[in-house]
């Protein structure tokens, strides 16, 4: 495999050290990745501040320009992307491909939004116009799983406004967002993006940094709280996007069959490691039985494989961290609900095969907790005011959904919910162009659409008299 290379004003640059890479489905390395210092890391954040005047300077048309030709860029390689996402982060291929078409996609449509001067009042005494102008150097922090997708969630609208920034990608899997700041730096001025990659040990270095004017992460609560302890001195700006423990409510009308397809569909995502999956379905009594025996079938018919395989629909877990956890959480519930699936696999690899669990009571581990693997606890319920008050229940509030054939009822169901987002009928239908942020401990601010441009710029009001 070619080799990788940090990011760092214009070039670049070997790490200071390198650290292996393992593809999930072999335990085996696949590549050495180039891991900075903190000299380094400082090297990447003088350089995003020294690009700064230039860059915010220009106008949005030009920074435009130069992210549409990464985007192009992306598109032109997408077999190699998908394939080295693929070998580093775990999933089918032909999950790669939609996330690296998709990414190519968010970057285009973010790129296209633009940050007009806006008047919010006027009378006879004047007119108040507001302004948005940029913050300066943003630090960009990203999970591992979905590399590529959460990266260019951040990365284009920071640009856009006129910050510069400096990217860490998660260490598990780095080697694909190497790549594409390879792109962003043959397509932007020196220094504007800058890449480095540690071993999970320059996060508050990052963050704390007193010249970076703002962060934006996504991962799981408890880093997020510690990114904000350690921007709260200076009091930076900050997006967090963190954990989730969805839950589904599915009403006493629907066809079972069908209903326990999207269940499955909405939970076995990415292998289950996705912030917005299902992460617990709460099912009418009148209909739990027959729900978990079509959710027990579709575990059964799973095709678990190496993501390069054909006809492989769920890869391994990412790492061997997260494979011990969701292992350790099958077993604890086995001892208090009833397992069907779960098991792993007699091969290398982190594979662990589709996990329904049921007769399980909500005070469960695998129930209180975000598993972020492929696990679905299924939970009875005979009062929807209970279903309601228990889906609502938790210290989370990213998403949820709501099934039922009558849309009148999930609707209202939807409005008593206490997330960011609901979806009623389906599940992650998101849109580039409109914003999305959690709720709770799931996180604060707004990604996507004109919110998240804005959430990297400052609101100047100038009042201009009559």
């Amino acid at each position: 495999m070619d080799s990788f290379h940090l990011v760092i004003d214009g070039k670049l640059v070997d790490g200071a050290q390198t650290m292996p890479v393992i593809n999930p489905a072999t335990e085996a390395s696949i590549a050495h990745c180039p891991r900075a210092d903190e000299v380094q890391l400082n090297a990447a954040v003088a350089a995003a501040k020294a690009a700064f005047p230039a860059w915010s300077g220009l106008p949005i048309e030009e920074r435009r320009a130069g992210l549409i030709k990464v985007a192009d860029e992306m598109e032109a390689r997408l077999d190699e992307l998908s394939r080295l996402l693929t070998a580093e982060q775990g999933k089918p291929l032909d999950k790669a491909v939609e996330e690296i078409a998709g990414s190519a996609f968010i970057l285009r449509a973010l790129a296209n939004l633009d940050l007009p001067e806006r008047t919010v009042q006027e009378d006879e005494k004047g007119r108040f116009v507001e302004q948005r102008y940029p913050l300066g150097v943003v630090a960009a922090i990203t999970p591992w799983n979905f590399p590529i997708s959460l990266l260019l969630v951040k990365v284009p609208p920071a640009l856009l406004a006129g910050n510069t920034v400096v990217a860490k990608p998660a260490p598990t899997t780095p080697l694909t967002s190497l790549r594409i700041a390879e792109m962003f730096n043959r397509h932007l001025p020196a220094g504007v993006f800058n890449m480095i990659v540690d071993a999970n040990d320059l996060g508050s270095a990052l963050t704390a940094h007193p010249d970076v004017a703002k962060v934006s992460f996504t991962g799981s609560t408890a880093t997020g709280k510690k990114v904000m302890a350690s921007v709260s001195s200076l009091l930076k700006r900050i997006t967090l996007e963190l954990g989730g423990n969805d839950a589904a409510i599915v009403l006493d009308d629907v066809d079972p069959k069908e209903v326990a397809k999207n269940l499955f569909e909405g939970a076995m995502v990415n292998s289950g490691q996705v912030c917005l999956a299902i992460k617990r379905a709460y099912v009418h009594a009148s209909q739990y039985d027959a729900v978990c025996d079509e959710l027990a079938e579709l575990a059964r018919l799973a095709v678990v494989d190496e993501g390069t395989q054909q006809g492989a629909q769920y890869g391994p877990l990412q790492n061997k961290a997260q494979y011990d956890k969701v292992r350790e959480m099958i077993a604890e519930a086995a001892d208090h609900g009833r397992v069907i699936g779960g098991e792993t696999l007699d091969r290398p690899g982190y594979f662990i095969r589709p996990a329904i669990v049921r007769d399980i009571d909500d005070d469960a581990r695998i129930v209180r907790e975000e598993q972020f693997g492929p696990v679905l606890p299924v939970l009875r319920y005979t009062e929807l005011d209970d279903a309601i008050a228990r889906a609502n229940d938790t210290d989370q509030g990213l998403g949820g959904t709501v099934w039922a054939k009558d849309k009148a009822r999930a609707l209202d169901v939807a409005g008593r919910l206490e997330t960011g987002m609901v979806w009623i009928n389906s599940h992650m239908n998101i849109n580039p162009f409109i914003s999305m942020g959690g709720a709770k401990q799931s996180g604060m601010g707004q990604e996507l659409g004109q919110s998240g441009l804005e959430e990297f710029t400052q609101r100047r009001l100038v009042f201009v008299p009559a």
